[in-house]
């Protein structure tokens, strides 16, 4: 057989992709038919659940469902909510927005932090009031368009140098007072959860210390994530992506009560696709394993949406 593992030795891309991902382990991962996705595994969590939408925009609704009742819940207990949030997937939060104008339910008991931000080596993030930047889409997606409805100003929190090493410290009083947390994810080609990149993995002894980091500033990452990124938010211009991020780390991600997650990588001319290895990694690849961020989502309560052409087959079309 010609496939990946027995051409990569000398080729180009040998030692591209992160060195603890075991090859034949993740093409065994995809290898499943698009029936067994949704088959408990032995690593996941009692609570957490993988649910099967036939299409983006549905899945955007049933997210911003959840959002919208996590926050309407907390606000009905008089609980204060942290809210983890990703610029990535973005589509929910308009119908975030939508149910709590229906129900006319204020976020002025949510402290919301952006999980990540692009940034140069040093931490510094572009102009809030650039539009490339997250703390731009947010504001314009979420905030602005709630009114009076919205999040205190002071209570939005953005991943900038000097701000996103204080996330550990708000986030802990929060919690001190009883407060609930939920983080949003998206998972990246790469696997990645933020920004927190596979790579990151090879920092560390052990999967304990490794779950211990909370942030980092002026994150280096991986060339699938600037591929994907070019593709998925510039229209394929690798000009306009920063290489290196501020993001949050396992040590806060891995705090929350709950975690919702959203695969939104398909539906493209042709059948084409960048989000379904990504997916049956994060299911199947079991552990968890630190070279893969995304399969410790599992192991929480939680949900992650996706819609059901990722689940494959994954393999070559047929004429």
């Amino acid at each position: 057989m010609i496939n990946f593992m027995n051409t990569v030795k000398g080729s180009y891309v040998e030692g591209f992709y992160p060195e603890g991902w075991d090859m034949e382990r993740v093409d065994a991962c995809c290898s499943h038919s698009p029936e067994e996705i949704l088959e408990r595994q032995a690593s996941w969590h009692d609570d957490f659940i993988p649910v099967q939408v036939d299409d983006v925009q549905d899945m955007y609704v049933m997210l911003g469902h959840e959002i919208a009742t996590e926050i309407r819940k907390t606000r009905e207990a008089d609980k204060e909510l942290i809210l983890i949030l990703p610029v990535g997937p973005m589509g929910m939060y308009r119908w975030v927005v939508y149910f709590l104008t229906a129900w006319n339910v204020s976020m002025d008991h949510c402290h919301c932090f952006n999980m990540d931000e692009w940034a140069d080596a040093e931490g510094n993030t572009l102009d809030p009031t650039n539009a490339g930047s997250f703390q731009y889409s947010m504001e314009k997606a979420l905030y602005e368009p709630l009114g009076d409805l919205t999040v205190p100003v002071d209570q939005r929190n953005f991943a900038t140098k000097d701000n996103l090493p204080k996330y550990p410290e708000k986030i802990a009083a929060l919690r001190a007072k009883g407060a609930r947390m939920i983080t949003v994810y998206g998972i990246g080609r790469a696997t990645h959860i933020a920004f927190w990149e596979p790579h990151f993995a090879a920092e560390f002894d052990t999967v304990d210390e490794w779950m211990k980091e909370t942030y980092r500033l002026g994150a280096r990452l991986h060339p699938l994530t600037i591929e994907q990124n070019a593709f998925t938010s510039y229209k394929s211009r690798t000009g306009l992506v920063s290489c290196t991020a501020n993001t949050i780390g396992p040590g806060l991600f891995l705090q929350s009560d709950r975690c919702l997650g959203a695969c939104d990588g398909g539906g493209f001319r042709g059948g084409q696709m960048w989000q379904g290895q990504s997916l049956w990694m994060t299911l199947r690849y079991g552990g968890p394993e630190k070279w893969v961020p995304a399969s410790f989502m599992p192991t929480k309560p939680g949900t992650l949406f996706f819609i059901k052409e990722l689940a494959g087959p994954l393999q070559a079309e047929t004429n």
